[in-house]
């Protein structure tokens, strides 16, 4: 079967003594060391074998990990357990347990040109949930149409060891199809929440969209049907539900992640002059309705520092409003023009009455319609938060994730370049393409006040005919740093990478916050992304570190496999299985 294959546009070194110690503690396979000789308290550690870099085309063509793994001072083996690929089957359907096959609104297999099937090698975040006593996994696919799966989960009581028992197609009539889900997170109720991201720009009318007809069979489509966070709750009998929340803002949703207080929601932005957005919930553990902020960047540091940066925080409100009310605007039609009035641009100025407004990559004069706030705030939420003076100059704002004793929220700039370099705007930080992590610190309300830079990766350039002749980027520091998880409690941030000319085989990093030290734990095939980083400290007893191994060969490298080839399918699986961290 044909596989559709997307493609995303989008000083440090290893440490010695992490390298050493941790294969000390490989000697020995789940045991507990942690007793201290001289009766003093007892020392947890977490950290992970490191693996090499990917020299040898044979390594460059498989999945690999970490061989051992400490968490809270108990080492196991660990190794990386594929769950499924794209295109296994797992249920009696050939249309509907087909894991990646797109289907449209009535649930049939969408067809290409030469008729067969569309299998998608794009998966991307894939949740665990604990439902019911059982367990199950949530699995979105990122292109156009998208599509969405749950698959239910065996697990051996013994060694943790997670296996498929049957994948299902979701039905996402109810919301119009899923537009290119990206990552995601699973919320503090226990639901898959995901994302659409690259959101089609309603400014070009109905075109902007027209990769959905096939799920709409057809139909007319709306650019406003798209760009915003998907919920899925798994019911205790196994039924998957679907809500789309329009009141969480329109844009390119790279990831929505809530935090402990259930209603406060950070929203990275993917793209070019983009934002970042806090959602304030008016009902904890309920996103159906809310309040919507933009950033205001105000750069402390010097812009002619080469160090990461530094920024006081602060928020700009969007407006507030409920899923209902933002459908029923689309539902009556309301189109760009409606709106926004559109003037001509003239030296970079604009007419009077007329705002100035450079965002994901357009150059506007834009005015505000009468009475169309909430329409703006919802639908237009990124023009519009450049329209009231947000800062919208971030480039490729990826992964998110909380360290709740630190009290600091880590966001992922895969590229720190374009409006974030130029020297201009409220944003002025050294360019690098090999990208960067920045820690914003939170208050006890959830809100975030400043911003420094944490970790960078190093431009490197390789000889020809050196085994890593073409990286961009030294492979031993991250490279494009996308999808990050943190480990509570251990001082871990687990990054996943999606890089290009970067390195050739992206990879996935333990970063210790505390000592700074890195080390490599997973590589995959070549022209791969990494995608679902996500830790759970605890599923009964066993932990994981879940990541998708997305499009191989698919970024480069794509000749040396055939276009039909079964390596090129998306893995979904963990490394582990990790003892518990409680």
């Amino acid at each position: 079967m044909p596989y559709l294959h997307l493609r995303r546009h989008g000083a440090y070194l290893l440490s010695a003594s992490a390298v050493v110690g941790t294969l000390l503690l490989a000697a020995c396979s789940d045991n507990n060391d942690n007793n201290n000789d001289d009766g003093g308290d007892v020392v947890k550690t977490t950290s992970f074998a490191p693996v090499e870099a990917a020299a040898t085309d044979g390594a460059k063509r498989q999945v690999y990990a970490s061989d051992y793994a400490t968490v809270d001072g108990v080492t196991r083996e660990t190794s990386y357990v594929t769950i499924l690929r794209s295109g296994e089957q797992r249920g009696a359907s050939t249309s509907l347990n087909v894991f990646g096959q797109i289907v449209d609104n009535t649930m049939t297999p969408i067809y290409q040109t030469d008729g067969s099937t569309t299998i998608a090698d794009s998966n991307d975040f894939s949740s665990i949930l604990q439902v019911g006593g059982k367990l199950y996994a949530v699995s979105q696919f990122e292109s156009r149409p998208g599509g969405m799966y749950l698959t239910a989960l065996s697990q051996d009581s013994e060694t943790g060891k997670l296996a498929a028992v049957e994948t299902t197609a979701i039905d996402l009539s109810g919301i119009n199809g899923i537009w290119n889900p990206c990552a995601g997170m699973v919320t503090p109720w226990e639901t898959h929440l995901g994302s659409e991201e690259y959101e089609p720009n309603a400014a070009n009318g109905t075109d902007s969209a027209s990769s959905m007809s096939a799920y709409l069979a057809g139909a007319t489509t709306n650019p406003y049907y798209w760009g915003y966070p998907v919920e899925v709750t798994v019911s205790d009998a196994g039924a998957a539900s679907v809500a789309k929340h329009y009141s969480m803002g329109r844009f390119a949703h790279e990831l929505s992640y809530v935090m402990p207080d259930e209603k406060t929601v950070y929203q990275s932005d993917d793209g070019t002059d983009v934002g970042f957005f806090r959602y304030v919930a008016d009902t904890a553990g309920d996103l159906s309705g809310g309040t919507l902020y933009a950033m205001k960047w105000s750069q402390t540091s010097d812009s002619s520092d080469s160090a990461l940066g530094t920024a006081d925080i602060s928020w700009i409100e969007l407006g507030s409003g409920t899923d209902a009310e933002v459908k029923a605007l689309i539902d009556a039609g309301t189109t760009f023009e409606d709106i926004f009035s559109v003037g001509t641009v003239t030296d970079g100025s604009c007419a009077t009455g007329y705002t100035y407004v450079s965002a994901n990559g357009s150059k506007e004069c834009l005015k505000l319609n009468a009475g169309m706030e909430q329409a703006a705030a919802f639908l237009e939420t990124r023009r519009y938060a450049g329209y009231l003076g947000a800062t919208v100059e971030m480039k490729k704002e990826e992964g998110v994730s909380f360290d709740p004793a630190g009290m600091k929220l880590y966001v992922a700039y895969s590229d720190v370049g374009s409006s974030m370099s130029d020297g201009a705007g409220d944003v002025q930080l050294g360019k690098n393409s090999c990208g960067a992590i920045y820690a914003y610190d939170v208050d006890a309300d959830y809100t975030a006040t400043t911003a420094s830079g944490v970790l960078e990766g190093i431009a490197a350039s390789y000889a020809e005919g050196d085994t890593f002749y073409g990286n961009s980027c030294s492979v031993d520091g991250i490279g494009n740093p996308d999808n990050i998880s943190f480990m509570p409690d251990q001082k871990t941030l687990l990054i996943g990478e999606d890089a290009s000319s970067a390195h050739q085989n992206d990879m996935v990093w333990a970063y210790n916050i505390e000592s700074a030290e890195l080390t490599r734990i997973g590589s995959t095939p070549y022209g791969s992304e990494t995608t679902s980083l996500y830790y759970y400290p605890d599923v009964n007893g066993f932990g994981y570190i879940m990541f998708v191994v997305q499009h191989p060969y698919g970024e480069s490298d794509e000749d040396l496999v055939a276009d039909e080839s079964a390596e090129r399918r998306s893995y979904f699986g963990y490394v582990g299985s990790l003892p518990a961290h409680q």
